[in-house]
């Protein structure tokens, strides 16, 4: 479905529809991506042309972005055409419909007889059936189609629901026994659990399938007390442990699992980050070195023992063990050697340790790291050739480093500075082309003079924005496929937890599944997370697949999705703001996730604190009584009144404004006094507080990348950048 921005508005599709989850009632995530024919060959899968086609064909899957009034007649007359998938996805989501408004009646004729027509969601359609059954009293038949469930479907992820509602005792065994990782599962073991609490093969169950759900620590805090632990027990105990954060606990838990490579290094790190026993932290790391000489948790373990030494120049014979043993670790060990020597004054031995960084291990982020210090200084006195020598090389021979982008940024500024508007346009056509994701590749379109706004005036835009549907997740079956692109969120959650059992260590398209099914249930923090973090995959064949889900633009548009657009249309309407301006900070501030607190107590979305909110309720005229910063339409109104007061203070100036809205305005009117806005990409650079300089840039690159993504003429010219290679520019 597409809609595009009037002059003074924005109208940007949401889904509006509400589902419970087990948790409570979730808001749907937003509509995101395109069809991913080409990721889906990276899935472990077998292809799925025909959900595949299906998307783009179906006139179903576009209606889940709208409300239940909004949609009813559509899907009505759908379902009453000629036979087809659409007409049996319509059936299936309109009577879905009608039991949330419980119409049992109405939904109960769309039902019947199209588990036969539907078979890929067929014990689901016998549960809706179940559910409509329920809502007119009539028990007796609930009960039987449930049961009908068990004896055709017994090994469908649909029987779970089954077995729970049915709730008797041997039901519960075969939902425990079979279908472990279901949610529904954990339901039935929380209960039992809090009828017993002594039972560790049920608390065990949890700690391996559910380890990243609430209330797991105190789970894992009563397992720990059982003392017919297994040595794999401890194993898994401390993997869950670890995966919460719980450091110290996981080392003590992985004291007691096999003496693998890992264990014993989670043992050490999770000591040494806990603070407790020091001593017991290197022996532990010790005994690693010793007994698993060539792994490359031995490498990590030398350098975390070159960490702890008592004294810098005792940490040294460890750096060497590293440099001389483990490439992929001797990047860190000689920038660490590098410092070490220089603050013991043997200039001569650290300049030869930075000389055999770049020559010899020049790819690494510590190369990177050291050239771009090397750049700014030279940039600091004008010397704007020797700069451009020094950051060149991070461009090309560190694409995956955090400094490329803004390596490549800066030596167009340096060229200009040179008078070389040439090769200055060259360089800011290959950041873009290179590194599009980039907050500094909006800042090469600006100095390139597109229409993409700058500091002074992207307060006031208002872009065009096209939002897609769902994408099609490339792992999972076809009636999880279908379950999530039909909205019917709280269903494709069982059925997906119930088939993803490799949590610990998911594929790249399985991590990808995880994401979206995340932000279909509203975990959008969550969610964003392990998207993101598939940038981090490292061994040959995950990179790869990595990189080649990054080319699409569903990856980037899961990346960056839109929920609470509704809220952020209102208020942006109202204040007079860029929507996308307010959709980049509200996912810097809190990832979208409406009830999340800060350190300070600040809450959610915009991240507002009571203090602040208390202070401009009288402003709007509103009674502070009646405001919930938990709900996102009062906290999204009070945080663009305060996005907008921020603008007014500055003129409009977006950059002032958004280090305001993070340091507040005290601090930013210090900077003023001693540093000048002429040149704004100097100011960002000289932002005292590494947190605001970073908060700038993550702001206003989160507003490049919903630009870039859903606004087509932004899209078009970025795509055509990308296709005609520029090279960065020789000096």
């Amino acid at each position: 479905m597409l809609k595009k921005l009037q002059k003074k508005q924005i109208s940007i599709i949401a889904g509006a529809a509400l589902f419970a989850f087990l948790a409570g009632a979730m808001v749907s995530a937003p509509q995101i991506g395109k069809s991913v024919g080409q990721w889906l060959k990276l899935s472990q899968n077998k292809a799925q042309p025909t959900s595949e086609g299906s998307i783009a064909q179906s006139a179903v899957f576009p209606l889940i972005s709208e409300s239940l009034p909004e949609r009813a007649a559509k899907l009505a007359a759908i379902a009453g055409q000629s036979s087809s998938p659409d007409r049996n996805r319509a059936r299936y989501l309109l009577a879905s419909d009608y039991i949330e408004r419980t119409q049992a009646q109405k939904a109960l004729l769309l039902l019947q007889g199209l588990e036969k027509d539907y078979a890929i969601l067929a014990p689901y359609i016998l549960l809706k059936q179940a559910q409509a059954q329920d809502i007119l009293g009539n028990d007796g038949k609930a009960s039987d189609l449930r049961q009908s469930v068990l004896k055709q479907y017994p090994k469908e992820a649909a029987t779970v629901k089954a077995l729970y509602l049915i709730a008797q005792p041997k039901q519960q065994e075969t939902a425990i026994a079979q279908f472990p990782s279901n949610p529904l599962t954990w339901e039935i073991i929380r209960k039992r659990l809090q009828e017993n609490p002594n039972q560790p093969q049920l608390e065990l169950i949890l700690a391996k399938y559910a380890y990243d759900q609430p209330g797991i620590v105190g789970v894992l805090d009563q397992l720990v007390k059982q003392p017919t632990l297994k040595p794999e027990d401890w194993e898994l105990i401390g993997t869950s442990y670890w995966e919460n954060n719980q450091f110290l606990k996981a080392a003590n838990a992985y004291a007691q699992a096999p003496k693998t490579s890992r264990n014993l290094y989670r043992t050490a790190r999770g000591l040494q980050v806990g603070g407790k026993d020091k001593e017991k932290a290197i022996a532990t790391y010790k005994q690693l070195v010793q007994q698993f000489p060539n792994t490359e948790d031995t490498g990590n373990a030398l350098l975390r023992l070159a960490e702890m030494a008592k004294t810098p120049k005792d940490g040294l014979p460890y750096l060497e063990q590293v440099i001389s043993k483990f490439p992929k670790q001797a990047g860190t060990a000689l920038a660490q050697k590098a410092k070490t020597l220089q603050a013991l004054n043997n200039q001569k031995s650290a300049s030869q340790a930075w000389q055999l960084l770049i020559a010899k291990y020049g790819n690494s982020d510590e190369a990177a790291e050291y050239r771009w210090k090397i750049a700014q200084d030279k940039a600091k006195t004008k010397d704007y050739i020797g700069a451009w020598q020094w950051a060149e090389p991070i461009v090309t021979n560190n694409p995956n480093s955090i400094l490329a982008p803004r390596a490549g940024f800066w030596v167009g500024k340096w060229a200009a500075s040179l008078g070389k508007q040439q090769q200055s346009q060259t360089a800011y056509e290959y950041v873009i082309s290179q590194f599009p994701y980039s907050y500094y590749a909006w800042r090469a379109a600006t100095m390139l003079g597109l229409n993409v706004g700058n500091f002074d005036n992207v307060r006031v835009m208002n872009p065009e924005v096209i939002t897609p549907q769902r994408p099609l997740p490339p792992a999972g079956s076809e009636t999880f496929k279908e379950l999530y692109l039909l909205g019917q969120d709280r269903d494709a959650w069982l059925q997906w937890e119930t088939e993803f059992q490799n949590k610990i260590q998911p594929t790249v398209a399985e991590q990808f599944t995880e994401g979206l099914m995340r932000q279909a249930k509203g975990e959008n923090l969550i969610g964003i997370d392990k998207i993101s973090k598939l940038e981090d995959r490292e061994t040959p064949a995950e990179l790869a697949q990595y990189q080649t889900l990054s080319k699409q633009i569903t990856y980037w548009q899961a990346r960056y999705p839109f929920p609470y657009l509704r809220e952020i249309e209102k208020w942006s309407t109202e204040r007079k703001l860029n929507p996308l301006l307010v959709t980049a900070l509200i996912r810097q501030e809190s990832r979208f996730e409406p009830k999340i607190k800060s350190v300070a107590n600040a809450t959610g979305l915009m991240q507002l604190l009571p203090s602040t909110a208390q202070w401009i309720a009288p402003q709007i005229k509103v009674d502070i009584k009646t405001i919930n910063l938990e709900n996102p339409n009062d906290n999204i109104m009070l945080g663009t009144w305060y996005l907008d007061h921020t603008h007014q203070q500055y003129n409009n100036n977006s950059l002032l404004a958004i280090a305001s809205y993070n340091a507040g305005p005290g601090n930013v009117s210090k900077w003023l006094q001693t540093q000048t806005t002429q040149d704004p990409d100097e100011f960002v650079e000289q932002i005292p507080f590494d947190e605001t300089k970073n908060y700038v840039r993550q702001v206003f690159g989160n507003y490049w990348n919903y630009l870039r993504l859903y606004n087509p003429e932004i899209s078009g010219i970025v795509a055509k950048y990308s296709a005609t290679h520029p090279q960065l520019p020789a000096r």
